[in-house]
C-alpha cells in the first residue's frame, strides 16, 4: 500500500493560446499554443518538489499535450478525463459578453456554483464525476505523477480538496502559470499540499 507521500499529483494548466489572449471560452475547441504561448512554456521548469521521472499525463487537447512535451521533454499519456469542461454553445464566446447579454439569468446560473451549466455543456459537478475515477486509479497505482490539464479541471480539484462549492471567492487564488501539488488518499480524495509552485525560478 502506497503511503501518503507516494500519492502526489502535480497539476499544471496548459500554456496560453490565441483564444486565451482574446478571453474566449475554449472548452473542447482544440486550439494549439500560440507563438507567445510556446515561448512562455519553453521558459517553464518543474520545481524541485516535483519529480520529472514519474508518470506524465495530459488532456488530449493539443494545448495540453504541447505543454507537457515542452515542460517535461517527453510525450504524455493522454486521458480524456483531464479534458477541459465542455462549454457547449458558449465555446468561443467571452464571459463578459454572456453576462451582458444574459443579465440576471447568467448571474443566477453562476450563483449555482458546482451546478453552474453553460448551454449544452457540462457543469463543474459533471467534471467532478469525470475526474474522480482518474484520481482513484492514480491512488491505486501509487507513486507521484504530473498532469497537464485545464482551468476547469484544476478548479474542481481545488473544490474537492477544500470543500469549496464554487460559490463566492475561491479559497486559494491560483496562479495559472504555476504547479499545484495535491496528495491523494487511498480512495483518491485530493488534499491541497502546495499551490502556486513557481516554474520560472523567480
Amino acid at each position: 500500500m502506497a503511503d501518503r507521500g507516494d500519492r502526489l499529483l502535480a497539476v499544471l494548466r496548459h500554456g496560453p493560446t490565441d483564444w486565451n489572449a482574446d478571453k474566449r471560452l475554449q472548452g473542447r475547441v482544440d486550439r494549439p499554443l500560440s507563438g507567445e504561448g510556446v515561448i512562455q512554456v519553453r521558459s517553464w521548469r518543474l520545481p524541485d518538489a516535483v519529480p520529472v521521472d514519474v508518470a506524465l499525463y495530459s488532456s488530449p487537447l493539443a494545448r495540453a499535450v504541447e505543454t507537457a512535451e515542452l515542460v517535461v521533454g517527453r510525450p504524455p499519456i493522454t486521458d480524456d478525463r483531464l479534458t477541459e469542461m465542455d462549454w457547449g454553445a458558449w465555446e468561443g464566446l467571452r464571459v463578459s459578453d454572456l453576462r451582458r447579454d444574459l443579465g440576471a439569468d447568467m448571474a443566477r446560473n453562476e450563483d449555482r456554483g458546482l451546478d453552474f451549466r453553460p448551454e449544452g455543456g457540462e457543469s463543474p459537478r459533471d467534471v467532478v464525476e469525470r475526474v474522480r475515477p482518474f484520481l482513484k486509479e492514480r491512488a491505486d497505482k501509487g507513486g507521484a505523477a504530473v498532469a497537464v490539464s485545464h482551468k476547469g479541471v484544476i478548479r474542481v480539484l481545488l473544490a474537492l480538496s477544500t470543500g469549496w462549492d464554487m460559490t463566492g471567492k475561491s479559497p486559494v487564488k491560483l496562479d495559472w502559470s504555476s504547479v499545484h501539488l495535491f496528495s491523494l488518499d487511498v480512495e483518491g480524495r485530493p488534499s491541497l499540499v502546495a499551490p502556486n509552485l513557481s516554474m520560472t525560478g523567480k
